[in-house]
């Protein structure tokens, strides 16, 4: 049975070095694995109106809806960011919460997840990938063990093609994807 995979990137950049990275690890994927991007650039800015049944003049979006069913109907979830300022993006951030409400129905609960973070200086995003773990362990999402990726000055690793320059970079990268990939497999035979 094929395994659907979300991959989240946090940038919402066209060009941005998230997105060349994630178009990258697609391909490393097993055949019965259908990993896509799922984006994140319409979502409206999170607001628990939206989700409070006690306020009635304020619809959820269906931005929202479709987001949240997406993520559901995921068997694992792949995030790709940058770091900004120390942090995680804001766009991820505002993905993270819409996923997280309502309160009776979060679409993150358990799911497998995977975090590739990467930076144009010499730390591979490792601030972003500290905060979005935080954000996670909320929602008792397993994720692979070490090593971690940080993948750092990331403008050098992708040559004139946007693909990896280096071969040690793909081996190393087809390495936790398939660690991902047996997380994700673990935790279904455990529903």
């Amino acid at each position: 049975m094929t395994k659907n995979i979300s991959i989240i990137i946090g940038s919402l950049r066209r060009g941005s070095y998230a997105r060349k990275i994630a178009h990258n690890v697609i391909d490393y994927f097993p055949e019965d694995y259908d990993a896509r991007i799922v984006e994140i650039r319409d979502l409206p800015l999170y607001d628990f109106d939206y989700d409070d049944p006690e306020v009635t003049d304020k619809l959820t979006p269906p931005e929202y809806t479709r987001f949240r069913e997406t993520i559901k109907a995921s068997d694992g979830v792949l995030f790709i960011t940058p770091e900004n300022n120390r942090t995680i993006p804001a766009c991820l951030k505002n993905a993270i919460d819409i996923g997280s409400k309502p309160n009776s129905d979060v679409a993150w609960k358990r799911l497998p997840a995977g975090i590739i973070s990467h930076s144009v200086g010499r730390m591979g995003g490792y601030s972003s990938q500290k905060n979005l773990r935080l954000a996670l362990s909320y929602f008792d999402m397993p994720t692979p063990g070490q090593p971690e990726v940080f993948l750092a000055q990331s403008p050098t690793l992708l040559d004139e093609n946007d693909k990896f320059a280096q071969e040690s970079t793909v081996r190393f990268l087809q390495d936790y994807i398939m660690r991902f990939v047996t997380v994700v497999t673990n935790a279904a035979r455990g529903r």
